[in-house]
């Protein structure tokens, strides 16, 4: 690993150093649109050296009139059985060196517009690259970034595929710090991807063994590709015989161009890499897949591309992709696992999900919300294996807490009707790096990263060592149900001058014309009794026989605008009750209670309120849609209620020395300025 990281350090700071060539003449921010593309550039004319003249015979010997898939067929094999990507030009980046600079940008144009259809888009329509070559021709500096470039060795013999993708994802790293990406938008670490990958297939030995195993990994938010290449180099270590097929969707047109050419670059099918909106163009649908990983935005909203979304959860409901519910506009995170659960297996072996998400769709929403919906049908499913608590600080661009949420629909039996809780925040499984990269400031040693899924595979609950890091649960004990208590509305009634004065502010009230406002008010000041009321029914008893005595008739509204403006909240009233003699409830005393939803709501009232407010009650009328019972049921994962440290305050003795020595610091640098 050492080695590798040396290398790809040698290359990136090579790279970057092309930056200051660009400076000047091109915003810190662009330097990505031309540092990228040139390094796939190279890449692919390192690749594509050794076959370049079996190519070129293959393309003179076509057949006239040969149809586009044939003539790929014929010279993708030319170029290579591991690779499906060829140029029909007879330039490369050696012999354009040996050319005039002031042909640079013809002969550069010449050589990308003669690769294969399949990486000829990425650069022309994802990369913008022709722009980029246009733009560093009229700056004068072409030919010096080309010809720095040019003295990269990317051979694959020189730098292998995963180095690539190292090198591939610090660049990215550095490019997004200074054009202020959305915080982990673009790549994970590659720590992070081992521990949910090794995760996946902890206890998959058995499925992953022996000849002639397939397995289809998927990537909705795809990136880079880096989670891909990863799931794959993880397989391969455990079973080489195996087959992997890589499938993937990236919004980002410079992250999808990456992506496609590494697919292309290690003999994956390029065209299971797609470029779009996976919410709302889903590239491969119809598709299930054996293991799904994903890292998608945090707190992105999805307010731009709402209108398809809703439509699919209306018209389709559970036969489309979001039927369990719809989050917060604010955050899509909940979108992308619901369309990953969309895409699981129903067959023997099923499907595996890992997707790392912020603390959002843990516990955001209350009791009937789109997201308590959502995780109220993955925990009834009982799809939900385990949930990881990764340490702060381990992503580039974000240093908030982030949790490996792991799903499966082939559950094996001991974890049946459980979720397993894993807290790897503390400091047993996180270590400092010497250099904070952006805002990563610590990592997972491979230690700590075997621990974890040590603690995950074996399903340590609570004991030994392990007691305060792993916590199994039913899945019911995250769920609730939220029942409204009510308490009864007591008011008493009062003429009082201010309370009169109070009424002329009631709409009902001053819609009508003077007047008649002074008659009403003159008549109640001059004919209600001055003496307080405690129960409702004597004061509307006096209310009537007043305005009778003052010869007014008034509205229903205005009736009720007097018994609002002359009441007040008052403990020892009588209460208020309807035409039924029920007691009415009192709407700011409204109070709802979360009664575990294994427990008898009745009890749990009997015990946690009724002791306290004897006269409260449960409106009944208050029901779940789903299970027709008494109050709404929802469901939260609160990682802090089950894994609560406490730690102490520090001794009085302690801060009153620490406040001396502070004082006689400043009396001391006092002292010093007056001198």
């Amino acid at each position: 690993m050492t080695k590798i990281s040396n290398n790809v350090q040698s290359l990136s700071s090579f790279a970057w150093s092309i930056a200051d060539i660009l400076r000047g003449d091109f915003k810190q921010s662009e330097y990505g649109k031309v540092i990228l593309p040139f390094v796939v550039l190279r890449r692919l004319d390192c690749i594509l050296e050794k076959s370049k003249d079996a190519v070129l015979k293959a393309a003179e010997t076509l057949p006239k009139g040969v149809d586009d898939a044939t003539r790929d067929m014929i010279l993708f094999a030319a170029a290579g059985e591991d690779i499906k990507v060829y140029n029909l030009s007879r330039l490369t980046f050696a012999s354009i060196k040996g050319q005039e600079p002031s042909q640079v940008h013809a002969n550069l144009m010449d050589y990308i517009t003669n690769f294969s259809g399949n990486i000829r888009d990425i650069f022309l329509d994802k990369f913008l690259f022709t722009d980029q070559l246009k733009r560093l021709n009229d700056g004068g500096i072409l030919w010096q970034v080309f010809d720095r470039f040019a003295q990269i060795d990317l051979h694959p013999g020189r730098v292998s595929n995963i180095e690539m993708g190292y090198l591939f994802e610090d660049l990215i790293r550095r490019f997004s710090e200074i054009s202020n990406e959305t915080a982990g938008e673009h790549f994970t670490p590659r720590e992070v991807i081992r521990l949910i990958v090794e995760l996946l297939i902890a206890n998959d030995d058995t499925k992953l063994t022996g000849k002639g195993i397939i397995r289809q990994v998927y990537d909705p938010a795809c990136g880079t590709g880096g989670m891909l290449a990863l799931t794959e180099e993880a397989l391969k270590d455990f079973n080489p015989a195996i087959r992997v097929e890589l499938f993937g969707q990236e919004l980002n047109g410079e992250s999808y161009g990456i992506c496609k050419s590494d697919m292309l670059v290690t003999g994956h099918d390029p065209e299971q890499i797609a470029f779009g909106n996976t919410l709302i163009n889903d590239a491969h649908k119809g598709k299930s897949f054996h293991y799904m990983l994903s890292n998608p935005p945090y707190g992105v909203d999805w307010k731009k591309y709402q209108d398809p979304i809703r439509d699919e959860a209306e018209t389709l409901g559970f036969d489309g992709r979001f039927g369990a519910g719809l989050p917060r506009i604010s955050d899509g995170q909940l979108l992308f696992l619901q369309h990953m659960i969309a895409k699981m297996r129903d067959d023997e072996t099923g499907s595996r999900i890992g997707i790392v998400m912020n603390g959002s769709p843990l516990f955001t929403g209350g009791a009937g919300s789109g997201e308590s919906e959502i995780r109220r049908w993955m925990l009834e499913n009982d799809w939900v294996e385990a949930i990881v608590a990764l340490p702060t600080d381990l992503f580039y661009n974000t240093g908030i807490q982030t949790y490996v949420w792991l799903l499966t629909n082939r559950k094996p039996k001991a974890r049946r009707a459980k979720v397993q809780l894993i807290d790897a925040s503390s400091e047993r499984f996180w270590k400092s790096i010497r250099k904070s990269l952006g805002s990563k400031r610590r990592e997972i040693p491979d230690e700590a990263r075997k621990e974890i899924v040590r603690i995950y595979a074996e399903m340590l609950n609570g004991d030994g060592q392990y007691g305060e890091f792993s916590k199994i649960f039913d899945t019911t004990d995250f769920s609730y149900r939220e029942i409204r208590v009510e308490r009864p509305l007591r008011l008493n009634f009062q003429a009082t001058a201010k309370r009169i004065e109070r009424l002329k502010a009631e709409k009902a009230l001053s819609k009508l014309d003077a007047s008649e406002q002074a008659a009403i008010l003159d008549g109640l000041f001059a004919h209600l009794p001055k003496t307080p009321f405690t129960n409702r029914d004597a004061f509307d008893k006096a209310l009537t026989k007043a305005l009778k005595g003052a010869k007014l008739k008034i509205a229903a509204s205005v009736r009720k605008a007097i018994l609002s403006a002359l009441s007040e909240r008052d403990e020892e009233a009588d209460i208020c009750t309807d035409k039924d003699g029920n007691a009415e409830p009192d709407t700011e005393l409204r109070d709802h209670e979360l009664v575990p939803l294994k427990e008898d709501w009745r009890e749990y009232v009997a015990r946690e309120v009724t002791p306290f407010v004897p006269d409260a009650w449960v409106d009944e009328s208050h029901r779940d849609p789903r299970d027709g019972d008494v109050g709404r049921v929802g469901y939260e994962i609160n990682f802090n209620r089950y894994f609560y440290r406490y730690v102490p305050p520090r001794p009085l003795e302690e801060i009153d020395a620490e406040l001396k020595a502070l004082e006689a610091q400043i009396a001391r640098l006092l002292k010093e300025v007056a001198a």
